[in-house]
């Protein structure tokens, strides 16, 4: 597939990652509506990252490879899964998307009449006073590591060719879910630098000031997945190997 064509099922990818999962929080996370709690609170938003990564999965995977986030690409770059001079290409896609996402979001949800987008948070990601439980900088960076170490973990496991053929789609899609049901009280989830960044530079102040943490994090936790799941991938065909010799 030529890049031009990856290139923009990242971009369209990634955009409909953020209308979809930000789209929640800012849109429905806390609606009241008609009906007194309407709205669907934290697990209906950790819901809605799932399916924007599963639909897409299923839609660009074959295209693409349905990265959506700078962090899974680096991940499979070190993972020997990706080639590394399509990274930085797949990396602006991703962050154009994101930031259209949220320019998208940002029209509809300025719709509704005394929306206040600073005031809102807009789903943009945070620590300290930012985080939704006010948690400090060195747990929600903790939390970023490891949530996107096992993010990329799992990743790589249901994409090799030793994994059931056509599921990978929804062990990711219920991972990520997973990951927001844990993450969202400690930094409102990133797991990905592409999804904060479009955010955040709506909001702008302390979230962009906070920006740096979001990249830095989650780019750790998938550089240590990329070297420990090959790692114990070919042991275990190593060690299956020397059994069926025996």
């Amino acid at each position: 597939m030529q890049l031009s064509k990856r290139l923009a099922a990242e971009l369209f990818g990634t955009f409909w990652l953020v209308l979809g999962g930000c789209g929640s929080a800012v849109l429905a996370a806390n609606f009241a509506g008609p009906v007194h709690g309407l709205g669907i609170g934290f697990v209906g938003v950790a819901l809605a990252f799932g399916l924007t990564v599963l639909t897409m999965a299923y839609a660009i995977g074959h295209i693409s490879g349905c990265h959506l986030n700078p962090a899974v690409s680096v991940g499979l770059t070190v993972a020997g899964r990706f080639p590394a001079r399509d990274l930085l290409p797949y990396i602006v896609a991703q962050v154009i998307g994101a930031v259209l996402g949220a320019l998208v979001l940002s029209l509809i949800a300025s719709g509704k009449p005394g929306f206040d987008l600073v005031a809102s948070g807009f789903a943009s990601n945070g620590y300290g006073e930012r985080s939704p439980g006010h948690y400090t900088l060195s747990a929600a960076f903790i939390c970023e590591v490891v949530m996107t170490g096992f993010f990329l973990f799992v990743i790589l496991g249901a994409t090799d060719k030793h994994a059931p053929a056509g599921f990978a789609p929804i062990a990711i899609g219920l991972c990520l879910t997973l990951i927001h049901l844990i993450a969202i009280p400690v930094t409102n989830t990133s797991v990905n630098p592409a999804r904060s960044t479009g955010p955040a530079l709506f909001v702008g102040g302390a979230a962009v000031d906070q920006l740096w943490m979001f990249w830095v994090a989650p780019i750790i936790g998938a550089v240590i997945a990329g070297v420990l799941y090959p790692f114990i991938a070919e042991s275990r065909r190593g060690n299956s190997q020397e059994l069926a010799l025996d």
